[in-house]
């Protein structure tokens, strides 16, 4: 579904990402993992066209994608969920979701009733500002608007970041029904070790703008961990 072939971005005269190669399969979980500043983030803004590629190529369902603007990516499919959930604070619950619905292909008016089951907070605070909301019900609506545009791939970044226990299961077991139960491929970045394994199939680990490893979750060992991944 998605390819990286050999992605180079630059920030400034700063080379930040080098020769990236990822593969994601249709209906795949992946799990984009690192330290801080390694650039988790800059790759996911980077195949999302927040960023410009420096060269390489990015294809989504065998189109390339690698000069397309980021509205374009987003009607194509692709749902994104950035870090800090960016949700806009003075407008209502509903109004953030409706924003999300700018992008559907069917340019369907209606927030899909799947997003209040998946989020009942959501429909309960449907006239709130979403400024109003804590954070982990911010990160609930920054997930519904990306899936109120009804996609085939969901990009999330740090979506456990800052957020209560209980509320970090509870998208846990939502991000793992999408998945597994209605075929939504899923690209995460996560630093929750526990989380990432119990949710995503497959890792990815960058270090200073490299990948270098990757495999099914269950070959995360400790010497990839104690090398990559611990502070």
């Amino acid at each position: 579904m998605l390819q990286l072939n050999k992605v180079n971005q630059y920030y400034g005269q700063s080379h930040t990402l080098w020769d990236i190669d990822l593969d994601l399969k249709k209906g795949e979980c992946l799990c984009v993992m690192g330290r801080n500043g390694v650039g988790k983030t800059t790759l996911l803004k980077t195949i999302m066209g927040l960023l410009p590629v420096k060269s390489g190529s990015i294809e989504f369902n065998g189109t390339d994608f690698t000069t397309l603007a980021a509205e374009e990516r987003a009607r194509a499919g692709i749902g994104y969920v950035p870090q800090g959930r960016e949700i806009f604070p003075l407008l209502s619950v509903e109004e953030n979701l409706e924003t999300g619905l700018q992008a559907r292909p069917d340019r369907s008016k209606k927030i899909p009733e799947r997003i209040y089951e998946l989020f009942p907070v959501l429909h309960e605070m449907r006239h709130r500002r979403g400024g109003d909301l804590s954070g982990g019900q911010q990160q609930q609506l920054a997930i519904g608007r990306a899936l109120a545009l009804d996609p085939t791939l969901l990009i999330l970044d740090e979506p456990t970041e800052g957020i209560q226990p209980n509320i970090v299961d509870m998208i846990g077991r939502v991000i793992k029904t999408l998945n597994q139960q209605e075929g939504l491929t899923v690209l995460l970045v996560e630093q929750k070790l526990h989380f990432a394994r119990a949710t995503a199939d497959r890792f990815a680990i960058i270090d200073r703008g490299s990948k270098v490893a990757e495999g099914d979750m269950g070959e995360l060992d400790e010497t990839l961990i104690k090398r990559y991944l611990t502070v």
